[in-house]
């Protein structure tokens, strides 16, 4: 399908343009429908079933069945993606997952969040964002990865169908679509029961859509190229890292998708807010704030490369393969982010902790509603 456009402007500046796009999309949409991992888990841990839970639901369920009509249309195969097809790591996975989860609410939002903030204008956001991607490239293959590769081998699990969560409870096709139906239908219950604006929530869909574009995009393109193109959609850990050492040691850029995703969903969301007239700059309010969310964006960039992606990367993009160690990582995250939320904004509202610093009185500078 994509043969011509290869032979025209070839494979490498095609991937890039690829992930730009869909990056583009997704960081569109994402600004525009607030969608946020860390806010939904918030609401959900108050026992609250607000519009934050609502849009994450929306998005999710629409990675996850758009996927599985896609791949059962065959318009897609997703048995190779690394998620399913390489080794994991349960523990990596259960023990990134939480961290991350921890991070996030330390951090007030995760790192796909962090970077549309950062394109309207929030310094916190962008600081938060920098620490990140430095943490996940030392995890990768910096200081940390000795650390990271330690706990990533105490318990591994073969790549196959013993990856593929559906496989080991004896779900197919059909099982795969019904589950991701109830994933939607419960979006929209909630969408309902929260008067969800009707542009959050087609939004929130498309926000979802954008993964399964990188899923169809790699695929499409590895069936035109001569050379070997691996099969994957939106993560942020990864490319995050790769951007930070292109712009500050790599003399030479080697075109990809993943280099298109992080510059994409920033001018999506940077376009975005423009258009709503939701740029404004904001910082931190005193040392004690800032130092709450270093905090998190450490525990995030470990947690994100020990657990084999983000709150996107494995929570969405992962999980819509039903990757065992995927589904996992998204349970981590619920649980930290539950436990931090009530211990650290919670049980301590009524006193500051040293390291933990007070919230900003609108952390993300808009209000959902609308």
């Amino acid at each position: 399908m994509l043969t011509s456009v290869v032979d025209f402007v070839g494979e490498d500046l095609l991937s890039w343009l690829g992930g730009l796009l869909v990056g583009g999309v997704f960081g569109f949409f994402a600004q525009r429908s607030r969608f946020c991992l860390r806010a939904a888990t918030v609401e959900f841990s108050r026992g609250e079933s607000g519009q934050r839970l609502a849009v994450w639901l929306l998005t999710f369920s629409a990675a996850l069945l758009g996927t599985q009509v896609f791949a059962a249309l065959g318009w897609l195969d997703i048995s190779s993606a690394r998620q399913l097809a390489q080794q994991g790591s349960i523990s990596g996975a259960a023990i990134g997952g939480i961290m991350f989860g921890c991070g996030m609410v330390l951090a007030r939002g995760c790192a796909s969040r962090l970077l549309v903030l950062s394109a309207n204008g929030n310094l916190r956001a962008l600081l938060s964002g920098l620490v990140f991607a430095v943490t996940a490239q030392a995890a990768y293959r910096g200081l940390l990865s000795p650390a990271r590769e330690w706990l990533t081998g105490l318990w591994l699990v073969d790549g196959g169908p013993s990856r593929d969560i559906m496989s080991l409870v004896g779900g197919d096709t059909f099982e795969k679509i019904a589950f991701a139906a109830i994933w939607l239908l419960a979006g929209i219950v909630f969408a309902v029961r929260s008067q969800l604006a009707s542009r959050l929530l087609w939004s929130a869909l498309l926000t979802g859509a954008a993964v399964v574009a990188g899923w169809y995009f790699t695929y499409s393109l590895a069936q035109s190229s001569f050379s070997p193109i691996a099969l994957k959609s939106l993560t942020f850990s990864g490319p995050s890292a790769e951007v930070l050492t292109l712009v500050l040691s790599s003399p030479r850029v080697h075109l990809n998708f993943d280099l298109g995703i992080v510059p994409g969903v920033f001018a999506g969301s940077f376009l975005s807010a423009a258009l709503a007239g939701e740029l404004r700059l904001e910082g931190f309010s005193d040392g004690l704030g800032m130092r709450r969310y270093l905090i998190g964006a450490v525990l995030m960039g470990f947690g994100a490369m020990l657990a084999g992606g983000c709150a996107v990367g494995a929570g969405i993009t992962g999980a819509s393969v039903f990757a065992l160690t995927a589904w996992i990582v998204l349970a981590g995250m619920w649980i930290g982010a539950g436990i931090t939320d009530y211990v650290v904004d919670r049980r301590s509202a009524g006193r500051t902790l040293p390291w933990a610093g007070r919230a900003p009185q609108n952390p993300e500078g808009v209000a959902l509603k609308g």
